[in-house]
């Protein structure tokens, strides 16, 4: 296996030059597991572990080994283990705000959690039985927006629809630049639409609920069972979860495809920039506001709040965009 299908690249060449210097070696993490990771090295694969300086230097939680990142190694070969020195810089990442509240004092939390890095392109994944949200899009698209990755949206479950069609006008609605795409992906022969995307070196992240039928996808562009496949829960209408880590798997076809765990909670990290990629029929609204601290609500001139009362812009929209920019502004606060 050459490095440049599991993603090298002249940045990750050029920014590894000084450790190739001190007889390391480039991987790049494909597993993570709670104690330790599994990395691919000129593709063997081996059980690593972070030196403790690595741990010390780290600012935070951020700073440590995540799925995606490449990695300057000390390799055992022979033990079938290795050593992590160091992490190259990424070219980008997605992070959630940690959930949950700190023990003993009951704040919000105010802590990056980086969710996967070196991602080029996420599909974001939404099934359209009960779990189709239009509002958890978006949130999912403005996380995507402030990662330097591009985004696609997937809705699943098309026979479990009574009118896919309806739900993607909806999402058309929400995300007009940001491709779509409708199927079952129980039927493979309905996946060939994203093996466009499977480019060599390219790595794609599949984000979404759980239930959504990530797992299925992986499997259907694998071509075997590797990921476990769970039912929906007919009482709640919610999905299991499945995949409990995240993980790098090189497609047959080409291209890395990872899998993460669905997320029932996704506090967002970021700046309220971020928006701009996620709102921008809002945002270019809100340069014709009177005032230029509008806040969208009650104010006069507000541009915003004219083009919702005309019927331009939905209300629970709007509602969205509020909620999701006093978010981010909360946690610049914090």
């Amino acid at each position: 296996m050459q490095p440049e299908e599991l993603g090298w690249s002249p940045h990750f060449a050029e920014t590894f030059a000084p450790f190739e210097k001190k007889g390391l070696l480039p991987a790049r993490v494909i597993r993570g597991e709670k104690n330790y990771f599994r990395v691919n090295c000129q593709g063997e694969e081996l059980t690593a572990r972070f030196a403790g300086k690595v741990r010390h230097q780290a600012g935070g939680r951020s700073e440590l080994p995540v799925v995606g990142d490449w990695v300057a190694i000390d390799a055992q070969r022979a033990e079938g283990r290795a050593t992590i020195h160091a992490i190259l810089p990424r070219t980008s990442s997605f992070a959630r705000n940690l959930p949950g509240r700190r023990k003993g004092k009951g704040r919000e939390r105010s802590e990056q959690q980086v969710i996967a890095a070196n991602v080029d392109l996420v599909m974001i994944v939404s099934g359209l039985d009960r779990d189709f949200n239009l509002r958890r899009i978006e949130r999912y698209l403005t996380l995507v927006a402030g990662s330097g990755a591009q985004a696609v949206i997937i809705l699943n479950k098309a026979d479990l629809c009574d009118n896919p069609e309806s739900c993607l006008g909806q999402v058309k609605s929400i995300a007009p630049e940001v491709p779509i795409h409708i199927f079952s992906a129980l039927d493979v022969q309905q996946l060939e639409v994203l093996k466009s995307y499977l480019v060599r070196g390219r790595t794609l992240a599949l984000l979404g609920s759980s239930g959504v039928g990530k797992s299925t996808i992986i499997n259907g562009l694998l071509g075997e069972d590797r990921q476990k496949v769970a039912e929906v829960s007919a009482a709640v209408g919610k999905g299991r979860h499945t995949t409990t880590h995240r993980e790098l798997f090189i497609l047959p076809q080409g291209g890395i495809l990872m899998d993460n765990p669905g997320m029932r909670e996704l506090h967002l990290w970021g700046e309220e920039a971020d928006l701009a990629g996620s709102f921008s029929d809002i945002e270019e609204l809100a340069l014709q506001c009177r005032f230029s601290n509008c806040g969208h609500q009650s104010e006069p001139g507000c541009a915003v709040c004219a083009a919702q009362s005309a019927g331009d812009l939905s209300a629970e929209r709007l509602a969205s965009y509020l909620k999701l920019k006093d978010e981010l502004g909360r946690l610049k606060r914090r």
